[in-house]
């Protein structure tokens, strides 16, 4: 394999990487595991601090987490419009 052919190769790799790390970042599984990951970091610490009812309480931070990963692309977009228009 030649030089160039061998660049081009690790070139297509890497943006196949890249590309898999983009999935990542929008998937579903991505965003359901940080939930269920939330409440129970939280829920064990309301759990470990002697909170009353520590696994309905460790409900709200874990659904104010899926409303801000849920509203950030939008608010991202609107970013990225206004940042075009100042260039």
């Amino acid at each position: 394999m030649s030089d160039l052919e061998q660049r081009i190769k690790t070139i297509e790799d890497r943006n196949r990487n890249v590309e898999i790390g983009k999935a990542w970042e929008v998937s579903w599984t991505r965003r359901i595991l940080l939930v269920v990951l939330t409440y129970l970091a939280i829920g064990i610490y309301m759990w470990a601090i002697d909170l009353p009812r520590p696994w309905l309480n460790a409900i709200v931070p874990a659904v104010a987490f899926v409303i801000s990963t849920l509203t950030l692309p939008l608010f991202k977009s609107a970013w990225i419009k206004v940042f075009r228009v100042r260039k």
